[in-house]
């Protein structure tokens, strides 16, 4: 009975709301119907409770402009508010953020996407006890940063995942989308081993500063610490946020709410990669035959998704919504989902945020409330409703 009683303080805890200041007016989901701030939140509210999700954060994007932001619930087991200003962990929002650092650097002449990785490199990339593990296999010579930012790389999400826990290639690169970590955090090497470019250092100088996200950064900072999210765990159990130490492009990112949904806006403006760079950006490079995103080198293929053009561009993954072209990129690990998504001509996106293990469960429903019927391919992520069985736990990513 006791756990009980404080499992359902807890709960309601969670489903207090912190708000950004309200907006007087109205706004409307894509398809035109209209709802105010004070419904948004009362529908997320309900979610919540219904999906038993402790603490959210969502933001609204629209013509370009974040015109909805509030923090939802807890943050942490004491019941302190999650609010816009809470640091998060961003998980694989990270990727998303590093692929628009990389078309900047295209942009700037500095990087050609196309260009295999063994040209930037000074010795081939298995001399490097890092990628030892692939001693042997030639096909790392056909790895361009485009590859491995669209995650077909052929190689494991994570090394750990392989049983042996070493690098090898599954497929040979540029075939066929298979979701890849690893490819990603190799991308960062190249920059920086063998272009010399501090990939922190480039972030915080070319997107943290210049868009205003002061409280965000590739390695936790102290000054976090007044305001973080823990996480709620599937078990009941809470995990303290964890401090990381090293940058990582695939996952090490924290930010708040506020800070990455400034950025998203800024992003579907077409402002730090400039139109040309944002049409690259999120071009169809591949288009996905996979039935699910995760396990990410599954050899189970549908035709489901072709039909919206399902696929991947520069760090992105894109497809035909029925309001125009959409790109989106999802963040997962032990009590973290998030999860963006833009509608590039009307210059509309939704973020959410999360600290619990069962939010992914409410996403359907959430974005079609508050965006409208964008084809969200939400079998394929792995966002089976709360209402609904459950097809599995994703993988971190």
């Amino acid at each position: 009975m006791r756990r009980a009683a404080i499992a359902s303080i807890a709960l309601a805890v969670a489903l207090a709301a912190t708000a950004a200041p309200a907006a007087a007016q109205s706004l409307r989901t894509l398809d035109g119907k209209a709802f105010t701030p004070a419904g948004a939140d009362r529908k997320v509210r309900a979610l919540m409770q219904a999906g038993q999700v402790r603490g959210l954060a969502v933001a609204l994007i629209r013509d370009g402009r974040v015109a909805y932001l509030r923090g939802f619930g807890a943050r942490d087991a004491r019941g302190d508010p999650l609010t816009p200003d809470t640091v998060m962990y961003a998980a694989s929002l990270t990727k998303a953020t590093f692929g628009v650092l990389v078309m900047q650097l295209v942009a700037d002449g500095k990087v050609n996407l196309d260009r295999p990785i063994a040209t930037y490199l000074p010795k081939p990339l298995p001399d490097y006890p890092k990628y030892a593990d692939l001693k042997g296999d030639p096909r790392w010579r056909k790895l361009t940063l485009r590859i491995l930012l669209d995650h077909t790389s052929g190689i494991a999400n994570y090394r750990g995942l392989e049983p042996d826990g070493k690098l090898r290639f599954h497929r040979d690169p540029g075939r066929r989308f298979g979701y890849s970590g690893e490819g990603i955090n190799l991308a960062q090497f190249v920059l920086e081993e063998g272009l010399k470019i501090d990939v922190a250092a480039e972030l915080q100088r070319r997107i943290f500063d210049r868009y205003e996200m002061s409280r965000t950064g590739l390695t936790w900072r102290d000054d976090f610490a007044d305001n973080v999210a823990d996480s709620f765990l599937a078990d009941g159990s809470v995990q303290p946020h964890q401090r990381r130490a090293s940058v990582r492009a695939a996952g090490s990112m924290d930010t708040t709410p506020r800070d990455w949904s400034r950025f998203l806006a800024a992003v579907v403006r077409g402002e730090p990669t400039g139109p040309e760079g944002l049409r690259e950006m999120i071009r169809p490079r591949v288009f996905i035959d996979s039935a699910t995103e995760f396990p990410s080198l599954t050899e189970e293929t549908t035709d489901e998704n072709y039909a919206i053009r399902l696929g991947y561009g520069v760090g992105w993954g894109v497809y035909q919504s029925p309001f125009g072209h959409a790109f989106f990129k999802e963040g997962h690990d032990d009590g973290t989902q998030n999860y963006a998504l833009c509608i590039q001509q009307r210059r509309s996106c939704i973020l959410v945020m999360s600290n619990t293990d069962r939010a992914e469960a409410i996403f359907k429903p959430l974005v079609e409330a508050l965006m409208g019927d964008v084809a969200l391919p939400w079998k394929w992520e792995g966002y089976t409703p709360y209402d609904q069985p459950s097809g599995g736990t994703p993988a971190p990513r």
